[in-house]
């Protein structure tokens, strides 16, 4: 068969380049997810779950939240979340890739600029490849070619809605946005800011509301439950209108089957917790700067310090990977990662300081990963 065959040669080109992706098991100590609190095995989600089965929360939704999937606890959820962010409504979708989709394919207009960071998340390039509305990249991190490209655009005979799209964690860099300057930025064009906080939530911010909260501009956030908040799912937050909508256009949302309402008592749960107690964000705040401190100890630039995610970059893909596999025979769970998930000749470790390992795992990290940089010289 055609068909199998040439997907057969498409495997075989991605081993000769190191790029097959293959599903390992879990081992070693977790330097890997992006379980940074470490709550994805806590007893406060242990308890809040055998609480919901008790009371006999289902485990299912049994369709879109449009065709009876809806739940007293997704409302709930959206309720206190909204709050919690400092929105006026939130939606509660499957995932954050699902949820970028929704975004970007359904809000902007076809007269709209959706001004996007180089290097923002693939799902929001998906949304925008399906949505109606044009689209220009800006310089990573760099307001000031974000304001040049208004400027052409403008220029050229723009005139509708502009969306500065960003994340406020980027999640192979660990770079943090210039959160402040875009904001500044988007209220001197009446733009729309739209920050991915999924690598923020939980972790920056008072109680982890994420590094947007308190923006002075027109906001709409989208925190994912699968990281910090160590469930699944993803939180879109914004204004009302927004958010009604998606309910109504956002086909990710209408013709998706509804999170499990299970899973949306989880999410309150962690939300609740992280409302009366911030012992978990101050912990993973004190992980992190003691990683940043020995990384630096051990060669790692000070430029990649910035965020629970460090990446060392080693440049050749094989090397990378070849690295990752021999921190991982050594008891780190440590991922390479290489093109297309980074830009070609920047394949690297991503380091992800979790809530599942303590500060004596973190420095023998970083003492191992020098010991064999030095050997491999």
């Amino acid at each position: 068969m055609k068909a199998l065959s040439r997907l057969h040669s498409m495997l075989e080109v991605l081993d000769t380049r190191h790029r097959r992706r293959v599903l390992a098991p879990r081992s070693g100590l977790d330097f890997a997810s992006n379980d940074y609190l470490g709550l994805a095995q806590s007893r406060l989600l242990h308890d809040t779950a055998q609480k919901a089965l008790d009371q006999g929360v289902p485990l299912g939704s049994g369709g879109s939240r449009l065709l009876r999937g809806n739940h007293p606890e997704h409302e709930a959820l959206e309720e206190e979340a909204a709050a919690f962010f400092g929105a006026e409504a939130a939606l509660f979708m499957g995932g954050g890739f699902q949820a970028n989709q929704a975004i970007f394919s359904t809000l902007p207009a076809a007269e709209d600029l959706i001004l996007y960071d180089a290097l923002v998340h693939a799902s929001a390039h998906e949304g925008m490849r399906i949505g109606r509305a044009q689209t220009r990249a800006f310089v990573h991190n760099d307001p000031t070619d974000a304001r040049r490209a208004i400027a052409d655009w403008q220029a050229g005979g723009g005139t509708g809605q502009i969306w500065i799209a960003v994340e406020s964690i980027y999640s192979m860099e660990g770079e943090i946005a210039p959160l402040k300057e875009l904001s500044k930025l988007a209220r001197e064009h009446g733009a729309i800011l739209v920050v991915d906080e999924a690598h923020a939530t939980g972790v920056f911010g008072s109680n982890g509301q994420g590094l947007a909260h308190g923006l002075d501009a027109d906001l709409l956030t989208l925190h994912t439950c699968g990281k910090g908040l160590g469930v699944s799912g993803g939180l879109i937050c914004g204004p009302r209108v927004m958010i009604d909508t998606l309910i109504n256009r956002a086909r990710p949302f209408i013709f998706a089957t509804a999170p499990s309402p299970f899973n949306a008592a989880l999410v309150r749960a962690v939300l609740q917790h992280l409302q009366s107690d911030n012992a978990a964000t101050r912990a993973a705040t004190a992980r992190i700067g003691h990683a940043h401190a020995v990384a630096q100890q051990h060669g790692v630039p000070e430029e990649a310090l910035n965020s629970q995610i460090i990446p060392v970059i080693l440049g050749d893909e094989a090397r990378s990977m070849e690295m990752a596999a021999t921190l991982q025979a050594k008891g780190f769970d440590v991922r390479g990662i290489r093109p297309p998930t980074v830009p070609r000749g920047t394949s690297r470790l991503r380091v992800s300081i979790t809530g599942n390992v303590d500060e004596d795992d973190i420095t023998a990290l970083f003492e191992t990963l020098a010991h064999q940089q030095a050997e491999a010289a």
